[in-house]
């Protein structure tokens, strides 16, 4: 669970119902302390990073109308300062997302992991989803889901599979 601190401390509710992904990479950036640079203040003199400085790979007017797409999120990730790499659902093995979970769970800092999920798969109400994984009980097989729509879903607990 030492990802889950660094990740908690910074937890966000998304702006806009299209906007999980920038909610997602706000919560991101922040605990990975990526400076946003002197160009792009939060509230003078503060440089913190918030859904409207997203908008580097699209328009914001455009994510707010459509949302985004995995390699969209990763482009503004890397054009954030972060490192990002994508990882498909349908072609990565159960050990492999263990493995992937296991490693962000056990750090403060890199890597902290985002999931791109169909709520509907979860019995949720919605479609395509983003939000971080915070934290993993590996006895019990579950992934803690850091919900950046906190107003329809806390954080919840999840079966890995």
């Amino acid at each position: 669970m030492a990802g889950y601190f660094a990740l908690a401390e910074q937890f966000h509710t998304q702006a806009d119902p299209a906007f999980c992904g920038l909610g997602t990479l706000v919560v991101v950036l922040n605990a990975l302390a990526i400076d946003p640079g002197p160009q792009r203040l939060w509230k003078s003199p503060w440089r913190w990073f918030s859904e409207e400085h997203l908008d580097c790979c699209r328009p914001l007017a455009e994510i707010q109308r459509t949302g985004l797409t995995i390699p969209q999120l990763a482009c503004l990730a890397r054009c954030n300062g972060a490192r990002a790499e994508i990882e498909l659902g349908e072609s990565l093995s159960l050990d492999r997302f263990r493995e992937l979970v296991r490693q962000a769970a056990l750090t403060a800092d890199e890597p902290h992991l985002v999931a791109s999920y169909d709520r509907a798969t979860l019995g949720q109400t919605g479609a395509g989803h983003f939000s971080p994984i915070g934290g993993y009980h590996e006895a019990r097989q579950l992934v803690l889901i850091l919900d950046v729509a906190r107003f329809k879903y806390p954080p919840h607990w999840r079966s890995e599979e």
